[in-house]
């Protein structure tokens, strides 16, 4: 299972549903797209400190943006792009998924639901 960048923002924000979905998944599978976009979304140091806390305890393994994750996104992009809006963060964390066979966890079907070969489990907030 790789964990979408909303459902962590969704579990920081208190929302009990998503803390509770979470507590099932051990240990934690974040692509480093993830990592980056909750670091850019801190809005201080402490905040920081508590999101590298939480990864910690949880066991994240940070998955790497390697270069056949970077090629399958591109190929995402060039499929996606124009009927579908794919963006560069959702291409990657997609694309971390189809390489190491991981089904996504995440609130937004819109961005991840018309990847072929995708498979997603909707978490609704």
């Amino acid at each position: 299972m790789l964990i979408d960048t909303d459902v962590l923002i969704w579990m920081t924000r208190g929302h009990a549903a998503a803390a509770a979905r979470l507590q099932l998944i051990s240990p934690w599978r974040i692509s480093a797209v993830t990592y980056i976009e909750l670091v850019q979304g801190c809005r201080d140091k402490q905040e920081l400190k508590r999101i590298k806390q939480g990864l910690a305890q949880c066991d994240t393994c940070i998955v790497p943006v390697t270069a056949s994750i970077s090629a399958r996104a591109m190929d995402l992009v060039d499929i996606y792009a124009l009927s579908h809006n794919m963006q560069l963060g959702d291409a990657l964390i997609a694309a971390t998924a189809l390489e190491h066979g991981n089904t996504v966890l995440t609130a937004n079907a819109k961005h991840f639901g018309p990847v072929d070969g995708l498979r997603i489990e909707l978490f609704t907030p």
